[in-house]
């Protein structure tokens, strides 16, 4: 309302939205412009002349007959040609139009009921809207490439469909019996790239020339399709109503909608615009495997993706760990001696974990998480092979491997290997071979399969690790060297089903660990869940600074028991937060009084 004269001008021949106001209010519409951009006999002025110069000399002569009262400055959106930068000026033409209202309908149908199913399912509001506003398909382009429309013209804008100009004199020749071939022109336009994509699950096996052949018998419909959501209408939407059209059945069952990588201005990354790295350049920095993990490490479906170069540089990076595994267990002297405990439980763990993952990952594909189950793989190589079950079977400097142990290690990694193989298959078939002989390559090997499931299992092995970290951070804290051996006293309050004492033994370098009721004076200690955990006090141990310590940890839990406390006693909390929240405060508040508890009777025993 603040800008413009109070006038609406309406041309429904140059201006798309006038074109809908006009079609709707059944205006005429008056075409001024010929097609090379000078003004026609419509225009009834300025006859002949260009289209910018005509721009120019109105204002010139609206001033010379007092018409002009003044000229503001202002910016404009003005659309230019990619191809030949020059301004686009909209313009009625004639062009082809495919009837879509009818057509459509099972492609919308069957989204909705989900016949085939969208990858991740919030992109079925976009394709609802699109198809229930559905207009008809211009499938002309004024182009020189492309498959030409096979429409033929004879006497001004008659015509007749046919597949060749011979055919096309034949159905003429119905209608005029003296046409003669050479009276036939056939239409310049191509039709749209999208119209013969459309056709693309179909064409691919001779579908629509042979439409009952052995192929497409046998491939029609496949699974799954994967593409970007940029396309979700002018691709996808379009294969299924083809499918429908062409064939009565869905052209595939699935569709997994990625990301668009994106420049850091947001910007989607075109040849075009020139903001897309070279991928050959990146490949030759980071690895083909190294780009492809950093790219989807953070790329879940259906939303775009930054694009950052330290990503395939973490990439590389989990590249590198792999080879550094391999390293390791090449380096190992192999020896036909008893197998450690240590070795024998880290086995049965890991085989139960990489089941539970094995499990997990599936479940991730079967959801079209893609990016998720990479994660899954990544923490399993990352956190638990590399990080723990290398650190308890490596023998100690000097000392050489049993053979049951390197055996089981292999078999594991190349299980491993086999997981990561849709993710990284370059390294993942180097390493495979290199691992052991193999008869076959990983790409045509089975899928490992999930077995066993025992969760108490794991549930112990990490209260071990938790162990190990609490005896490793008492080391940090009182900086008690590595080497030194040190003892562990256990008061469970909860009985476990397995115990890795062995694993203690190695990784926290135990000389001793006891059970039993009585807390342990003169102590450093830590709980987990409702099991304490108590290491002795070695000659060396600073009373006062320990008494400070304590101190100081119990003015903090208190601080913080006052804070929970205070967000449990608020009403309007508890009533409008989630459940869970709720429950995870009300935990906070338990765990924080019991550890006021044992610090309470730490400081009791020192003073």
């Amino acid at each position: 309302m603040e800008f413009g004269t109070g006038a609406l001008k309406i041309t429904p021949a140059h201006d798309i939205n006038d074109y809908e106001i006009g079609d709707k209010h059944s205006l005429e519409s008056i075409d001024i412009l010929n097609d090379d951009g000078t003004l026609n006999k419509s225009a009834k002025l300025y006859i002949g002349e260009d289209r910018f110069d005509v721009r120019e000399k109105i204002s010139v002569d609206l001033k010379k007959i007092g018409a002009l009262i003044k000229k503001e400055e202002y910016k404009n959106k003005v659309g230019f040609s990619e191809r030949t930068n020059t301004i686009i000026e909209p313009k009625l033409s004639m062009q082809w139009f495919f009837k879509m209202e009818e057509i459509s309908k099972p492609a919308l149908e069957n989204i909705m009921n989900d016949g085939i199913q969208l990858h991740p399912a919030k992109f079925k509001n976009t394709y609802r809207h699109w198809m229930e506003n559905i207009k008809d398909w211009c499938v002309s382009r004024q182009l020189w490439w492309g498959q030409q429309i096979p429409a033929y013209f004879y006497d001004g804008n008659k015509y007749v469909i046919a597949e060749n100009k011979v055919e096309a004199l034949r159905k003429a020749k119905l209608l005029k019996a003296d046409i003669r071939i050479e009276d036939l022109r056939q239409d310049e336009d191509v039709l749209d790239t999208w119209f013969s994509s459309w056709l693309w699950p179909i064409s691919v096996f001779d579908g629509i020339r042979n439409p009952n052949n052995e192929e497409i018998d046998y491939y029609y419909p496949t699974n799954d399709l994967v593409t970007g959501p940029d396309i979700l209408f002018f691709w996808v939407a379009r294969m299924i109503i083809a499918g429908y059209e062409y064939k009565s059945e869905l052209p595939f069952k699935n569709v997994y909608l990625t990301g668009l990588v994106r420049d850091k201005e947001g910007r989607k990354m075109s040849k075009s615009l020139g903001n897309s790295p070279d991928p050959l350049e990146l490949i030759e920095k980071y690895g083909a495997d190294g780009v492809r993990v950093g790219m989807l490490l953070c790329a879940p479906a259906g939303n775009d993706l930054p694009f950052d170069e330290g990503l395939c540089e973490q990439g590389r990076n989990f590249s590198n760990k792999l080879w550094n595994a391999l390293r390791l267990i090449k380096g190992w002297n192999i020896e036909e001696k008893e197998q450690p405990q240590s070795s024998v439980d880290a086995i049965k763990w890991f085989n139960i974990k990489i089941d539970k993952v094995i499990n997990d990952i599936n479940k991730s594909f079967e959801k079209y998480r893609v990016s998720e189950a990479l994660m899954l793989t990544y923490k399993l190589v990352w956190d638990d092979f590399c990080s723990l079950y290398l650190e308890i079977i490596k023998p100690e400097y000097g000392d050489s491997i049993d053979t049951k142990t390197i055996e089981s290690t292999n078999e594991i990694f190349s299980k491993i290997l086999q997981l990561l193989h849709p993710f990284m298959p370059f390294i993942s078939e180097e390493i495979w071979h290199l691992i052991s002989n193999k008869n076959s390559d990983i790409i045509v090997s089975q899928w490992p399969k999930s077995t066993k499931l025992d969760k108490e299992m794991l549930e112990c092995f990490e209260d071990t690790i938790e162990i190990v970290s609490g005896i490793r951070n008492i080391r940090r804290k009182k900086n008690i060297a590595n080497k030194e051996k040190l003892e562990l006293h256990i008061i469970q309050n909860v009985e476990k089903k397995y115990n890795f004492n062995s694993i203690l033994y190695k990784l926290a370098n135990l000389s001793k660990i006891s059970l039993g009721k009585n807390k342990i004076e003169n102590s450093f200690s830590f709980m987990i869940h409702s099991n304490e955990y108590f290491v002795p006090l070695l000659e060396n141990f600073d009373k006062k600074t320990e008494l400070l310590q304590l101190n100081k940890d119990l003015d903090y839990t208190k601080g913080f028991l006052k804070i929970v406390s205070g967000k449990l006693a608020n009403k309007k909390f508890v009533e409008n937060a989630p459940e869970k929240l709720v429950l995870n405060e009300k935990n906070k508040q338990e765990d924080a009084k019991e550890k006021i508890r044992i610090l309470t009777e730490k400081i009791k025993l020192l003073s």
